[in-house]
């Protein structure tokens, strides 16, 4: 999209950077919004114009919505909805793709990892530009692959329709990301991969979730841990603790806490086996069991969330965590301090999880129904309550 020149883009972007939180430097918020620092000074001072990719990875790093930087453009959230039927097109041929040029398999390998990367740090908006066109071309390699290529690019489609379907999850489009689940089930076979079998199992929760099928989603979970490969390295350890970390707060939504508490045993152990990493796209390691005890923690309510506060009082998510992850921390951290009767550290908690991950804060319905509540207790409290609620459309 062609770059666009605004009285005032400049300026509102060096308010923002200089003034509101997070107070950066140039170079700080250039290297937050993957922008060179020459490009971030020229703006600044109205020597150059702003693309709307530009201008999103800035209000990203800024915690903010674009729209606070140039009064003409929607909200960020309204450009990913109206791309979602971009994403529900590509899907909708992935039997009979239509003709076009497929790049090597290294190319689309790093094209899929690179998606990844985005999901993991909530980059929602970069993530519905190029995954339609990715998903296309996947499934136009897939189907024209010899036999001996197909479980590779099988496996490919599989983590592609995975970040995909983190960006309709998030927004609300339900169906769709249970289109997108399905069509995982349905490639997993073709891949031949007992890990990435199992962290399709771990996805598939979020359909459980979203009917509130708390039980039988636990159901589901714990036929996918017999199912998971024997943890002989540390990829099928990952696997087998990840469906027990997802086991454990599936028990606590359906209140059973006896469940609960041994799934998180399991995968605590597990835990201590591996260092925290990434395996097959999910996060896992003892950083995520305390990030997913708090989870717990709240999921289960009343006395039970005491313990969410010990846990933040002891420790604090690592930055090496990823920004998804540890912006989900601070926002059930919040769940719980509102709970307790902490209202100003519930906001402050909320301020944290927007200043690491602004898109997910923002799509996260407890946020908006927290900010809501917060903003009904503190009526005469600042303006920044208000913006905050305003932000993430509290109401």
């Amino acid at each position: 999209m062609p770059e666009l020149a605004r009285d005032g883009v400049g300026k509102r972007i060096a308010y923002y950077r200089s003034v509101v939180r997070p107070r950066m430097t140039q170079q700080q918020l250039a290297d937050a919004a993957c922008v060179a620092l020459g490009t971030i000074r020229k703006i600044e001072r109205g020597e150059r114009g702003v693309s709307d990719s530009t201008l999103e990875a800035i209000a990203d790093a800024l915690g903010i919505d674009p729209a606070r930087l140039g009064t003409d453009r929607g909200a960020a959230h309204t450009r990913v909805q109206d791309a979602l039927p971009a994403l529900s097109a590509a899907i909708a041929t992935y039997d009979l793709p239509d003709d076009g040029p497929v790049r090597p398999v290294h190319e689309l390998r790093d094209a899929v990892a690179q998606a990844a990367r985005w999901r993991l740090g909530a980059q929602y908006t970069r993530i519905v530009r190029d995954l339609p066109d990715l998903l296309n071309e996947l499934g136009r390699a897939y189907h024209a692959a010899p036999a001996g290529q197909r479980a590779e690019l099988a496996g490919l489609l599989v983590r592609a329709y995975r970040s995909a379907d983190a960006v309709a999850y998030k927004f609300g489009a339900l169906d769709l990301s249970a289109r997108l689940i399905e069509l995982m089930r349905w490639a997993i076979p073709e891949a031949g991969d007992p890990v990435l079998s199992a962290s399709v199992a771990y996805v598939r929760t979020e359909t459980f979730f979203a009917a509130r099928a708390h039980g039988a989603g636990l159901r589901a979970l714990e036929l996918a841990v017999d199912a998971a490969p024997a943890p002989t390295s540390a990829a099928e350890t990952a696997a087998r603790g990840a469906l027990h970390m997802r086991a454990a707060v599936i028990a606590g939504r359906a209140s059973n806490a006896s469940a609960a508490d041994t799934h998180l045993r399991e995968a605590r152990a597990l835990a201590d086996q591996v260092p925290e990493d990434v395996y097959c796209g999910t996060a896992f390691g003892p950083d995520s069991i305390r990030v997913h005890e708090v989870s717990l923690a709240v999921s289960l309510g009343n006395e039970h969330v005491g313990r969410a506060l010990k846990v933040a009082r002891e420790w604090k998510p690592p930055k090496g965590l990823p920004a998804e992850r540890r912006s989900g921390f601070y926002i059930e951290l919040a769940r719980a301090q509102l709970w307790s009767g902490v209202a100003d550290d519930a906001f402050e908690s909320l301020k944290v999880a927007r200043k690491i991950a602004p898109q997910h804060t923002r799509e996260h319905r407890w946020v908006r129904e927290d900010a809501a509540t917060l903003r009904r207790l503190k009526r005469g409290d600042s303006e920044a309550l208000t913006n905050f609620a305003e932000w993430c459309a509290a109401t």
